[in-house]
């Protein structure tokens, strides 16, 4: 026992420094475009800091951050257990964000606010599970890659969105990329005020991760998952079912990408706008990445990127750096992590 729990603690040290070498080195590629751009590193790094930790609403702009991006690497934790590459998660994120939209839409004359609320989270879930169920039945039933299935129907999903805001949602009189009209202040997450954060949101992230954790640690399910993933035909001569376990593996985690959107509706815009999911969907992919497909590194990396994410709006303001800087810092931070896993997957080889 004690010899298991000390291999179980060198592999945890081990990703742990592996991710720090990784986080690492993309602080260093970070700087080389901050001085390709112009900009001194140092004072744009601590700009990126005080912006994301400044202070206690930097912190909780970091936290509102965090949230969405933390539900949808956990659900990503079951799509890559399974060995599914689920790209479709922005879509199910929007689909997530417009069913519980249409909940609360219709809510609003009657029921109290909790129930309400709680049903649109619960719509969310469905919303997000139905969408990635659909790229799992594409998988199993015709042959489609999930890559192209998910990236399908995330367009789909925003042309919807689309459609909704600018057609039968649409602000009275006009037609906004502001997006739809703002639900009454009592159908808002509750939130601490002075903050602008959700308790219940953060409750909802940490309980999403202690269940993650659970799931595919301790139980038969997380067992499967990982078999199927790790050698889908010895999966099935043991009568493990690998077309069935993918539709579950992608119906969780469409349900928490589902989740992560009606956060985004509830507790951050309190409406509907056309870009609801933020990106969150596509950054969670890296996250998850650079968390080696472990759970419990997972909270960590996310919370890292969530600073990077709030922190890099200092840079125009700041330092007169063009807006789209942020979005190329990420963009390469994704194509490094892609070599990186790339690698890692031929030393495995």
């Amino acid at each position: 026992m004690t010899h298991l729990l000390r291999s179980k603690f060198g592999t945890f040290v081990h990703s742990l420094a592996i991710a720090g070498l990784l986080l690492g080195g993309i602080l260093l590629l970070t700087l080389m475009i901050l001085m390709a751009s112009g900009a001194p590193p140092l004072v744009a790094l601590k700009h990126i800091f005080m912006g994301s930790l400044g202070s206690w609403l930097k912190i909780a702009q970091v936290l509102r951050a965090w949230i969405p991006l933390s539900l949808c690497a956990c659900g990503l934790l079951f799509s890559f257990r399974i060995g599914l590459w689920n790209i479709g998660v922005e879509g199910q994120v929007v689909a997530g964000a417009i069913f519980a939209t249409a909940l609360m839409r219709l809510g609003t004359e009657s029921g109290s606010p909790t129930t309400i609320l709680f049903s649109a989270f619960l719509c969310g879930l469905m919303g997000g599970s139905l969408w990635a169920i659909m790229t799992g039945l594409l998988r199993t039933r015709a042959g489609v890659n999930e890559i192209f299935t998910g990236l399908g129907l995330n367009f789909v999903a925003l042309g919807i969105s689309l459609w909704l805001i600018f057609g039968p949602w649409k602000r009275p009189g006009i037609a906004s990329m502001s997006g739809t009209e703002p639900f009454p202040t009592s159908l808002w997450l509750p939130a601490w005020r002075s903050l602008r954060l959700s308790p219940a949101g953060l409750l909802l992230a940490i309980l999403g991760i202690l269940f993650v954790a659970w799931i595919l640690g301790r139980t038969r399910l997380g067992l499967a998952l990982k078999g199927i993933g790790n050698n889908p035909r010895a999966a099935f001569l043991h009568g493990l079912r690998p077309d069935f376990y993918i539709i579950v593996a992608m119906g969780i985690a469409g349900g928490f990408a589902g989740l992560a959107g009606a956060f985004q509706v509830a507790g951050v815009y309190h409406r509907l706008i056309p870009s609801i999911s933020s990106n969150y969907g596509y950054l969670a992919l890296l996250v998850v990445m650079l968390a080696n497909y472990r759970v419990w590194l997972t909270p960590i990396i996310a919370f890292f990127f969530a600073c990077l994410n709030v922190g890099s709006i200092q840079l125009p303001m700041m330092l007169q750096l063009d807006s789209s800087l942020s979005g190329i810092i990420q963009g390469s931070l994704v194509l490094a992590t892609l070599l990186v896993d790339g690698y890692r997957r031929r030393r495995l080889q």
